[in-house]
């Protein structure tokens, strides 16, 4: 990277922090003002940074206006697909990607099992939204007031007899679901078919989607599936990193499992 170019992009951290003065930005720079100036002046022509009446520079509207551009335009499902793909070849079982829109918890990608036997879903199908692992982590991650809401207004299939009762089960489960940071459903939806899911995060730590592995315990017993729950979380990490650009945000719980 050109010097002009790596001294330009060094500003617009300084700024982040909050606005400062010519000569507060020359000295982070280690340059002469002068110099900061014209990189200052090139900035603010392009609205990367804009100068206050106090002649101290902050961060631009630009700048702001062109992250959440590029925000709106990632598609996670793009991003994911290859790391679902490359699971799905370790792992051989159904990997599911699932967002949360128009309160309803849809999947949007999905890597069939290489196995005979296999569950039923398809892209576009909203899931089992009291049972779903991914349908609890996008609602786990809800603020407090919106889950509860959400929670007291669903209907409750009892699917199976390990089905989410009520709303205050529920909310329980989201809470430890909110905790841990991961999500099962073991044999809540279907008797036969065991899944577990992990979350993918933007920028912000909030949640954009969620991915799963499922499998009939004819193939893999629920223990057997649970032992895969590290890869998978690090498959949601490898995915949020991408589409963030950032580290995944983890929970203390993650912390504890690490060590």
């Amino acid at each position: 990277m050109s010097q002009t170019v790596d001294r330009a992009l060094s500003i617009l951290p300084l700024l982040a922090q909050g606005p400062a003065n010519l000569e507060q930005v020359a000295d982070r720079l280690g340059v002469h003002k002068s110099t900061a100036l014209r990189l200052l002046r090139t900035l603010h022509e392009h609205g990367m940074v804009y100068r206050q009446a106090d002649q101290r520079y902050r961060l631009g509207a630009r700048l702001f206006a062109l992250a959440q551009e590029a925000v709106e335009n990632l598609d996670v499902r793009d991003i994911a697909h290859p790391h679902l793909v490359a699971l799905n070849e370790k792992v051989g079982h159904t990997v599911h990607l699932a967002v949360y829109e128009e309160n309803e918890v849809l999947y949007i990608d999905k890597v069939e099992s290489r196995y005979p036997v296999r569950m039923y879903s398809r892209i576009g199908k909203p899931v089992a939204i009291t049972v779903a692992a991914v349908a609890k982590l996008l609602l786990a991650d809800l603020p407090e007031p919106e889950r509860r809401a959400v929670a007291e207004r669903l209907d409750y299939p009892q699917y199976t007899a390990r089905s989410t009762p009520d709303a205050t089960a529920f909310l329980a489960e989201l809470a430890k679901v909110r905790e841990q940071g991961w999500a099962t459903d073991l044999g809540g939806h279907e008797e036969s078919i065991n899944c577990i899911g992990a979350p993918i995060r933007g920028a912000d730590g909030r949640l954009v989607a969620a991915m799963s592995v499922s499998a009939p315990n004819v193939v893999v017993s629920a223990e057997e599936l649970l032992a895969l729950l590290p890869l998978v979380r690090r498959t949601a990490d490898a995915i949020s990193r991408e589409y963030s650009g950032n580290d995944p945000v983890r929970t203390p719980q993650d912390h504890k499992e690490a060590r």
